[in-house]
């Protein structure tokens, strides 16, 4: 094992938190810091219904949730540009909408991680819920969001 695996799965971890909490504001309105300090204490590293979730970049985590929080309409634009015509944010399912945006403000604030790291990461995280023909989409929307965004 190299030394950037916990890493990496920390990170890993974080992202798929960051797109349920994402998920979570969305549905309920929950307030960030009140959002955050649930997934702090209840959710993170915790087992929950005998699954036992990995132990996440807290700090990393808590970057994602909030920054896509507050970039949010800059993000949302840059989806829109993106989207077929025709189509628009509201079509979209919740689930696929945070793992957009999420992965949308990974893309544009973390410029310390590589494009191909963050649309690989989100593509995994679409299989999480969604069936190959989502994924496809979650990578062909963030690649067009990359060469914007990081050109």
């Amino acid at each position: 094992m190299t030394r950037t695996a916990p890493r990496t799965k920390a990170r890993a971890a974080a992202r798929l938190a960051a797109v349920q909490a994402t998920y979570q504001h969305e549905m309920e309105g929950t307030a960030m810091p009140v959002l955050l300090n649930e997934f702090h204490q209840h959710r993170l590293g915790a087992t929950i219904e005998d699954v036992e979730y990995a132990e996440a970049d807290v700090d990393f985590f808590d970057d994602l949730v909030s920054g896509a929080n507050a970039r949010a309409g800059e993000i949302d634009v840059l989806i829109e540009g993106k989207l077929a015509k025709g189509w628009t944010l509201a079509r979209l399912d919740k689930p696929m909408k945070a793992i957009i945006r999420v992965g949308t403000y990974e893309l544009l604030a973390r410029q310390d991680v590589p494009v191909a790291a963050v649309i690989s990461e989100y593509v995994d995280v679409a299989h999480a819920f969604y069936d190959k023909r989502e994924s496809g989409f979650v990578n062909g929307l963030l690649d067009g969001i990359a060469k914007e965004v990081r050109a």
